[in-house]
């Protein structure tokens, strides 16, 4: 009875959890953070684990940052996030693929989205949870550029 009843209510919670990019959303986009954060962001992130091989940010207008400091991610992300769609029959808001040369992550927050490839076996629910973290502080402001002290 209990695990019915908390299902119903999680399925009711992301159903009317706000998400500007879904159809029908109210409001305007959230501001697009500036590269230089983004790419502190997902330095940060790159610190949090040796078995993470390379990560892309992604806002709505583009690549904001990757590890490579180069536009190639963006396609393959982009597909990434289109197939992650495609499977969740709409909008996804992660995914996580597992193959034998490694694992591919998505994760999307506020308008942005973070991918990432790691090593093979990585625990899922910690790189997610970074993931999320990153982009959370990232709209939060956390990465901006600190004033340099007198």
């Amino acid at each position: 009875m209990i695990q019915g009843n908390l299902a119903a209510f999680t399925a009711y919670m992301f159903q009317h959890m706000p998400d500007w990019r879904r159809e029908g959303a109210q409001g305007a986009p959230p501001k697009e953070p500036p590269p230089q954060a983004a790419a502190r962001a997902g330095t940060w992130f790159l610190s949090l684990s040796p078995e993470i091989r390379g990560f892309a940010i992604l806002g709505p207008r583009g690549l904001l940052a990757s590890s490579d400091e180069t536009d190639e991610w963006l396609e393959p992300a982009r597909a990434l996030l289109a197939a992650a769609d495609d499977a969740a029959g709409g909008f996804a808001s992660h995914a996580h693929v597992a193959t034998e040369e490694g694992e591919a992550y998505a994760v999307r927050h506020a308008g942005l989205a973070i991918v990432a490839v790691t090593e093979r076996f990585t625990l899922a629910s910690l790189v997610l949870a970074d993931m999320r973290a990153a982009l959370r502080d990232l709209v939060a402001g956390a990465f901006q550029a600190q004033p340099e002290a007198a």
